[in-house]
């Protein structure tokens, strides 16, 4: 019998598969259940505990600085582990309440009510959940980095000066400016005040403990960073009987508040608008960009950015629905788990199931935590999202972007989330815009119908790409060329040589043009005007 041409190909094949390691890659996206507990199981065990005690203090500290019931943190945190963990995009990134929202949700709890608070996240959940699905999740890795780190830098800034205060067990005022302004007034009322110099020594030390413990490899490797400098906190203020504040307990039933109808009714308002808009820009930005970190850090399956997209929305939605807090892919938690050796998904959803456990079976733990230990863990976090280090290489090698960094990490201070961002993002486009609009001008001498070579008219030619930002010094330097030739000598305009000229640049050409036109001749000097124009 005939044999197939394709018989070596099949046993090659099957000499291939038979030559593989038994059981599927180590970074196998979906493993079979049995797989996964013969390979994969005690790697993702491990690091979904470890993730789940840097999660832990940061699902508390976030809520508390957000002006929300502490359990809302942890809501946000089972709903990302439990479900955005479960969905496809990316394979070990880990979701929560992130740092980067703190601010704008409280002032859009202050300004509208916790309960407007599921609205704004579900609405923001469903926008990101269809701009996946129209695949635009790919393009927000078009966003100017400059925009992202200046808008991180902006969110540190802000948070940092609002935990400052609760260091102190005082409250925060309500804008950016208002924060820093004010400093002086809390230095001068800390120092006349024992109890809140209990409050900042608690804080202090648990930004030294955040600092210092990752310099001890063996207690690093027991514990976590952050779950540490908050156990010793607690310990400490416990043996002491300190007088300082400690986090609400209300349950985790108890706090979950669905959104109403009078609630929904608020979307009418263009503020509260806005406020979903950014939620929206900022929650997918970091959640992305986070992504693409995380994918540095591993070698297993990249993300799949518009799938990732999706499954942060989904999550949100969910968080909406509970009135929680809105969710981003977290960094910090990520990076926790790689480190951690997790190989799969599984390791964010047990995760999420640890946080569930204790949310359930531990509530009261929650009440013994001081406030200014979750304000110093904060205020840690906010300092590692200002860029100080990338700066001074920055302003050195590409000082553009240098600048758009500052001007919106100052404009998010100075205005609000939403407005610093887009200053940022016009900032960018236009400096983009700058960049590539080169124009040059060229002259040459044209042969006129006298004896004399010099009555003929000069030729000018523009080359490059010209827009408006180009507009006044391409016309300085025309003017400035034609009152440098002899009285009655014509100018002739050519644009052949542009690759892209704008409406406003062609308008002003073609009157530039008019004026200038060769004294022979009775139409307008003007060559090849390109179609742009």
């Amino acid at each position: 019998m005939q044999k197939s041409p394709l018989h070596h190909v099949r046993k090659v094949r099957v000499r291939a598969r038979r030559g593989r390691p038994h059981g599927p890659s180590p970074w196998s996206p979906r493993p079979p259940w049995s797989s996964w507990f013969r390979t994969d199981a005690r790697a993702d065990l491990t690091s979904s505990l470890v993730v789940f005690l840097v999660a832990l203090p940061l699902c508390v500290g976030v809520a508390v600085a957000s002006g929300v019931p502490a359990e809302l943190g942890l809501v946000t945190g089972i709903v990302g582990g439990l479900l955005t963990g479960l969905l496809p995009g990316s394979s070990l990134q880990v979701s929560g309440p992130a740092a980067g929202l703190t601010v704008l949700v409280y002032v859009a709890v202050r300004e509208y009510g916790l309960g407007a608070l599921g609205v704004l996240v579900l609405v923001a959940g469903l926008l990101q959940m269809t701009m996946g699905a129209l695949r635009i999740g790919r393009w927000f890795r078009a966003i100017s980095v400059a925009v992202v780190h200046g808008m991180l830098a902006g969110i540190g800034l802000v948070l940092i000066a609002g935990q400052l205060y609760a260091l102190a067990d005082a409250k925060a005022p309500a804008g950016g400016l208002e924060k820093i302004g004010s400093l002086p007034g809390l230095v001068a009322d800390t120092v006349g005040s024992s109890a809140a110099l209990t409050a900042v020594a608690v804080g202090a030390g648990t930004v030294a403990v955040l600092v210092l413990w990752p310099r001890w490899p063996r207690g690093a490797r027991a514990l976590p960073a952050p779950l540490a400098a908050v156990a010793l906190a607690t310990a400490v203020v416990a043996v002491l009987d300190l007088p300082v504040a400690r986090v609400e307990v209300h349950g985790l039933l108890a706090s979950v508040q669905p959104p109403g109808g009078a609630d929904f009714a608020r979307l009418a308002d263009v503020g509260v608008l806005g406020t979903v808009l950014a939620f929206t820009l900022i929650a997918s930005a970091e959640s992305l960009f986070s992504a693409a970190a995380v994918d540095r850090l591993h070698d297993g399956p990249r993300t799949e950015y518009d799938k990732e997209l999706i499954a942060q929305g989904a999550g949100n939605a969910v968080c909406g629905v509970l009135g929680a807090l809105p969710m981003t892919a977290v960094i910090v938690r990520s990076s926790a788990n790689v480190q951690a050796g997790a190989r799969t998904k599984m390791s964010r959803v047990l995760h999420g199931a640890w946080l569930l456990i204790f949310a359930v079976l531990f509530p009261a733990a929650l009440g013994v935590i001081p406030l200014a230990a979750l304000a110093g863990v904060l205020v840690h976090a906010g300092w590692k999202l200002i860029p100080l280090r990338e700066l001074g290489p920055l302003w050195r090698q590409h000082r553009g972007e240098a600048v758009v960094l500052m001007v919106t990490a100052v404009a998010i201070v100075t205005t609000n989330m939403f407005e610093g961002v887009i200053i940022g993002l016009l900032m960018a486009v236009a400096k983009a815009a700058w960049e590539t609009s080169h124009v040059r001008v060229e002259t040459t001498q044209v042969s006129g119908g006298g004896a004399a070579a010099d009555e003929g008219a000069v030729r000018v030619r523009v080359l490059g790409s010209a827009n408006f930002l180009r507009l006044p010094k391409l016309l300085d330097e025309l003017e400035t060329l034609a009152h440098s030739l002899p009285r009655g000598r014509g100018v002739e305009l050519d644009l052949s040589g542009l690759r892209h000229v704008d409406h406003a640049c062609g308008v002003a050409l073609e009157g530039w043009a008019e004026r200038h036109a060769p004294a022979t001749g009775g139409s307008p000097a003007l060559k090849a005007l390109p179609s742009e124009a």
